[in-house]
């Protein structure tokens, strides 16, 4: 059986990969933070501690990696982190896997669709120049940067997802705010501006798609992950009162407005199709429905 190892196994997107893993015919094991408790696959390891990391690899030899372990909310207090996390401990992971006695397939990487900021172009391509615009994009693409030191030493993959969301995503992102509110039956809800349009996924997406880039290892490329469609806050806000039953009053909190903003941003999934197939991604309503019928799915295994 083919070994599969999970950074941030026990985050949103982690629980989601470790199950369609496991139902790929993986056997899983994951890296986490949290004690481990004697739960089979899983260790306890801190990605700044290059001899645990290193332990870990050779204890699980993995023939796919999945490397999702980051401070990835923008609005983190710690920026420091950012750095750290995202770039030196992805660096401890890529050196353990280059100097392990093992060949990994491929080795799967997840940035982000921040890099390219504040981007006026529609659709975003992978060619879009990065112009990253806060600490969290800058310590992404500065990952990218670093890992292409790896490329020869390792089938590196690596992709860059717009916005995704799904049941058992934190109420700290945008998506699962909103849903929150509508769930509570709260009458009220503070927004930014609700005429910017953004690319959102369902994480189930994310993960069919992460899977297939597994199975084909396009080593050295980097992939958007996206639905190629946008939808305004008006549209989910709407979307939400028909699914509801309900409407809710918005309340512009200015704190929440950037100046400047892009009004549309939209990615380009047409790389990523041409190399692992239709995507036929999942409509936002029907996202959106799941995880207003679903609830709090964030203690629970999906």
């Amino acid at each position: 059986m083919p070994r599969a190892l999970v950074t941030g196994i026990d985050g949103f997107t982690g629980r989601y990969m470790a199950v369609a893993l496991k139902a790929g015919g993986y056997e899983v094991a994951g890296l986490t933070l949290q004690q481990a408790n004697g739960q089979k696959g899983m260790f306890a390891c801190d990605l700044l501690d290059y001899k645990r990391v290193a332990q870990v690899v050779h204890e699980v030899k993995p023939d796919v990696v999945v490397h999702l372990a980051a401070v990835s909310f923008v609005a983190h207090a710690d920026k420091d982190a950012f750095y750290m996390i995202n770039i030196v401990g992805t660096r401890n992971l890529l050196r353990a896997l280059a100097t392990a006695d093992l060949e990994p397939r491929t080795v799967l990487l997840a940035s982000s669709a921040n890099i390219y900021g504040d981007a006026q172009i529609d659709p975003i391509t992978e060619s879009t120049p990065a112009a990253p615009q806060n600490d969290y994009a800058v310590s992404k693409y500065s990952m990218e940067l670093m890992a292409g030191l790896w490329q020869g030493k390792l089938p590196i993959v690596i992709t860059r997802p717009f916005n995704y969301t799904g049941a058992g995503q934190s109420a700290n992102f945008l998506l699962p705010k909103i849903v929150d509110h509508f769930r509570r039956g709260a009458q009220q809800i503070e927004l930014g501006n609700l005429d910017v349009a953004r690319d959102f996924s369902d994480v189930r997406d994310v993960v069919d798609q992460y899977m297939r880039l597994l199975a084909c290892s396009p080593s050295g490329k980097t992939f958007n992950v996206c639905s190629g469609r946008s939808a305004s806050l008006g549209e989910v806000l709407d979307m939400m009162a028909s699914i509801a039953g309900h409407q809710i009053e918005v309340t512009v909190n200015p704190e929440f407005v950037r100046d400047k903003e892009i009004k549309r941003l939209r990615g380009s999934n047409a790389n990523l199709a041409s190399v692992i197939g239709d995507l036929n991604p999942i409509p936002l309503r029907e996202t959106l429905g799941w995880m207003f019928e679903t609830g709090d799915a964030s203690r629970r295994t999906p």
